[in-house]
């Protein structure tokens, strides 16, 4: 996280990323200053908040009965509004003093597509937390900016934004999104394929926290032959006890390469749905993958394999929308065409 200077303590302005897996905060003036899991944890006698976040996220699978640990946002959407406005508040006030005189503006990323029911929620939230003027960002649009695309040009410009909820890929042309399709399978998927795989094949129970560590240890989308076998220790099916297994890179592949297929036919679909004219474009520039999702091995270069369309990955994935978001906040003026409210 950017360290405060004293100048941006005074500068209110925000853009935030909030998202299933993780909420990310930009402040004008100093950057990415929250970069936090998108969890929180309660007493669940007295619903006090008891943590939020990285510390909320160690609770996860560890629970005693009077906690929950919960994350109040599905597939990009706020589905716990209580849960999701106290969050909010705490990484707000993690930043910055909340003054009843003094409302900041903010910048918020949500997903293409979203209800009126949808937006008019995360507007409330951010309503009740103190916040004045709010201004809706698509994600794929903010993931576009981010990486460094014009989006303003009269040119197709094809965004994969891979979260941790949904898998979105966007066309964009003159700050615009042309075509888009919202695919509820991402991260979480594939944490879940591992799950599942793990369990109907070795009859050991794990828990989320570890699938995503082996996902980012040993997880692919194409053979990696480089990759060593990963140990994980879980719970026996039948005893009970705990139980030490041993998964390979192949076999975690073919646990993920149903959710992985489903992001590339998304991939062709978009391109088939897509104007001839637009997909020329897309084709001479490449494609676009952006968030933590993308950050799968060798998925870019199998979405490349398949389009045949050069397949590039943002600088930095995790940041991307984030910081679009943060320069949509700093040039609101060069920037109000892509407000969608």
């Amino acid at each position: 996280m950017t360290k405060l200077t004293f100048p941006a303590l005074f500068s209110k302005n925000m853009a935030m990323d909030l998202g299933t897996a993780n909420t990310l905060i930009y402040m004008k003036g100093a950057g990415i200053v929250v970069n936090e899991p998108s969890v929180v944890a309660y007493n669940t006698y007295t619903k006090e908040i008891l943590s939020v976040g990285t510390a909320a996220k160690k609770y996860l699978g560890r629970t005693p009965q009077h906690i929950t640990a919960v994350r109040p946002l599905k597939d990009g959407v706020i589905a716990d509004f209580v849960i999701t406005q106290a969050m909010i508040k705490n990484f707000f006030l993690k930043i910055q003093r909340l003054s009843p005189f003094i409302k900041p503006s903010v910048v918020i990323c949500v997903p293409t597509g979203i209800t009126q029911v949808e937006k008019r929620a995360v507007i409330e939230a951010a309503v009740e937390v103190g916040c004045g003027r709010i201004y809706l960002i698509e994600e794929p649009m903010a993931a576009a900016i981010g990486t460094g695309l014009d989006v303003f040009q009269n040119r197709g410009r094809m965004v994969i934004d891979i979260g941790g909820g949904t898998t979105e890929v966007a066309v964009i042309t003159m700050s615009s999104v042309a075509y888009c399709e919202s695919l509820r399978v991402a991260g979480d998927e594939l944490n879940e394929a591992i799950i599942n795989h793990i369990f109907n094949i070795h009859k050991v129970f794990i828990g989320e926290n570890s699938a995503e560590k082996c996902k980012i240890e040993i997880g692919s989308a194409i053979d990696m032959p480089d990759l060593q076998s990963h140990t994980l220790i879980g719970k026996d099916v039948l005893t009970s006890n705990p139980k030490e297994i041993t998964v390979t890179p192949q076999e975690i592949r073919e646990a993920l390469s149903e959710p992985v297929n489903a992001i590339v036919e998304a991939v062709r679909r978009a391109l088939e749905k897509t104007p001839t004219e637009l997909v020329t474009d897309i084709y001479e520039d490449g494609i676009y993958m952006a968030g933590g999702g993308s950050l799968l091995r060798g998925l870019n270069t199998l979405i490349e394999k398949e389009t045949k369309i050069p397949c590039h990955l943002a600088e930095d994935p995790l940041l991307s929308i984030a910081l679009g978001s943060g320069i949509a906040l700093e040039n609101l003026k060069d920037y109000k065409k892509v407000f969608i409210n």
